[in-house]
């Protein structure tokens, strides 16, 4: 059994799979990948589609510029105009005191 923590498996119902993804590698890369999929308790495409979609966020997820046509920036506007949530664990995490700051009573005199 494979824990969830480590699955990369989209949750909820799944889109029927249509289009197809071909793709050539060595016999050594392949064995690897199948090694690396039976691992998990998975198959070959599943690993990689699961991988490679990890793997897509991730590129996506460092972008610095993003273009967006009229309706995406539209609900972009919507959701960064809403107002801020109160969230009381922050709150009280911003209150404490630094553990990177020494307090004046504790520094050396010069």
């Amino acid at each position: 059994m494979v824990p969830a923590l480590i699955s990369a498996k989209p949750q909820g119902r799944r889109p029927a799979k249509t289009s197809r993804i071909e793709l050539r590698a060595t016999e050594h890369d392949r064995d690897l990948l199948d090694q690396a999929a039976a691992a998990l308790g998975t198959d070959r495409s599943s690993f990689l589609l699961a991988q490679g979609r990890l793997a897509a966020q991730r590129v996506l997820a460092d972008r610095e510029r993003f273009v967006l046509d009229a309706d995406a920036q539209q609900e972009w506007e919507r959701i960064n105009s809403r107002p801020a949530r109160r969230l009381p664990g922050l709150t009280r995490l911003r209150e404490r005191p630094s553990p990177f700051v020494t307090p004046a009573a504790d520094q050396p005199e010069g």
